[in-house]
């Protein structure tokens, strides 16, 4: 046969959409012809896919005019993954293959000039949309990418080491060797921090805060001077959150497989991203042509630490607000859209003022209340709505460190959270900081005395609706933390104390 056509897939935003790569071979003055929007990564295959198959071994057909055509024509194609399927696809064309033995695969693979396979990006996300369609097939990928890819469960995933491999199996009958196995189901295992909340000494309301975040899911902003303590709370946090299921967890390792982050002795332990504060708006949310997940989508599921929140860039900083909304984030660009999830809790820390020591019992602050308000400006309102809870950290004297015990230890607080995270999840299938609309009204319903408590703080402080929807789940996680059925005044005492703490 002169045509073959090899099932392969392509990477778009978090999925991985079907790819027919069709190789004819035909009469003519020889050429390599590759199309079907491919990036300059894919259209080097050719040299690639010449070596291996030759240093193979095989016969590669030189005096034929090759064209290969990566459907859809309109989907954009970029990495080494396709080398593997354009060499199977070539040898299959030329008789040294069973067409019909490839039809039961979809191959993903980089080679090398010697035919060995090398380890390609999104493996997780390519058996995740491998899983959805209704073709019984399996997938072949490298050595590494397959342990990736075999995290999925009932995945029937092989791992080949070289081209010699894949090729004999594909022979009538299928030839057994060392290099070609069936990758067993990984079995996830999460991994507990190092980190524990008993070396935080003092600090006993800004772990509180910290422990109604975890429980609901919320976000928090910390304002203290430098050395108090906010990023051993933050470094710390993540340990505090209930365990992931596995979808979530999956969720997760998807992203990180596909910017070839993966890492298996993580599987199941929430992530905590904390990009420097020089970071970029496109390094944070996301971008590329074509785009690639960003931070928040990295924290998808786990934490995103903003350090020196203020020094971000406002473009970058702005860039937060509908993710933290919606739990995703969508990319546009002249050619290219994708979709990712960000669902992450916000973790960020400031100073409250250029110097640090605006408040501080003891060291006088320099700054003039202009450059005080130019810096806490930095923020917008808007972005400061949306935000959760908002703790004020001051430094722990020296003497007060000798004497303070350990803190409460990371294993006791995280009790308490899936207590009030299971509670939550008992009787609205999801974390409090997600009730919107019907669901907040139903779940969040207040007293009288509590509806007045909040008229009347809400009219002193001109809060916004989405301000107080806010301090309403801050106040049912605070409730869910009780064993409480019912918000009451104290409860919502409690969240409204975690409001704003930024004042010049």
């Amino acid at each position: 046969m002169s045509l073959a056509r090899v099932q392969t897939r392509a990477l778009s935003g978090v999925g991985a959409a079907a790819v027919t790569v069709e190789v004819d071979l035909s009469n003519g003055l020889p050429s390599f012809t590759l199309v079907g929007l491919a990036d300059t990564e894919v259209k080097e295959a050719r040299e690639r896919v010449r070596a291996a198959i030759q240093n193979s071994g095989f016969v590669f057909p030189n005096n034929k005019r090759i064209t290969v055509n990566l459907a859809p024509a309109d989907l954009p194609k970029d990495s080494g993954r396709f080398d593997l399927p354009i060499a199977l696809g070539i040898l299959a064309a030329s008789d040294q293959v069973s067409g019909a033995a490839l039809a039961k695969y979809e191959f993903a693979g980089e080679l090398s000039l010697s035919g060995d396979l090398r380890a390609v990006r999104g493996g997780l996300a390519m058996c995740l949309a491998l899983q959805q369609t209704s073709t019984p097939v399996s997938l072949v990928l490298p050595p590494e990418t397959a342990q990736e890819a075999a995290w999925v469960p009932e995945a029937v995933i092989y791992a080949a080491v070289h081209l010699q491999d894949v090729v004999a199996r594909l022979q009538d009958p299928p030839i057994a060797t060392a290099g070609w196995s069936r990758v067993a189901a990984g079995i996830p295992v999460a991994i507990a921090s190092g980190l524990d909340m008993t070396d935080v000494k003092g600090h006993a309301g800004v772990r509180r805060a910290l422990e109604i975040a975890a429980a609901g899911g919320h976000s928090v902003l910390m304002v203290g001077p430098p050395g108090s303590g906010k990023s051993m709370l933050a470094e710390r946090f993540a340990a505090l959150l209930p365990n992931m299921t596995h979808g979530e967890a999956l969720a997760s390792a998807t992203i990180a497989s596909l910017v070839g982050a993966f890492d298996a002795e993580c599987f199941g332990q929430r992530p905590t991203c904390a990009p420097h504060h020089t970071a970029s708006a496109a390094a944070l949310v996301g971008g590329g042509a074509p785009p690639q997940p960003g931070e928040i989508s990295m924290a998808h599921n786990g934490v995103l630490f903003l350090d020196e929140f203020p020094e971000f860039s406002r473009r970058a900083l702005e860039a937060l607000r509908e993710p933290l909304e919606t739990g995703e984030i969508r990319i546009s660009r002249a050619r290219y859209q994708a979709v990712f999830p960000a669902r992450f809790q916000l973790i960020a820390a400031m100073n409250p003022c250029p110097c640090g020591y605006l408040g501080h019992p003891t060291i006088p602050c320099t700054d003039t209340l202009t450059q005080v308000l130019r810096y806490q400006g930095k923020l917008s309102g808007p972005l400061l709505d949306r935000i959760d809870l908002h703790v004020s950290v001051q430094s722990v004297p020296y003497q007060s460190l000798l004497q303070s015990a350990p803190g409460e230890a990371t294993a006791t607080v995280r009790e308490r959270v899936m207590a009030a995270h299971g509670r939550a999840m008992q009787r609205q299938q999801q974390p409090n900081a997600r009730l919107t609309g019907e669901s907040l009204t139903t779940h969040a319903t207040l007293d009288a005395p509590g509806h007045q408590f909040l008229q009347a703080v809400a009219a002193r402080f001109q809060w916004s609706a989405r301000r107080l929807h806010r301090v309403l789940r801050v106040a049912r996680t605070i409730a869910d933390l009780a064993d409480a059925d019912a918000i009451t005044s104290a409860h919502l005492s409690e969240a409204v104390q975690y409001q704003r703490v930024l004042q010049a």
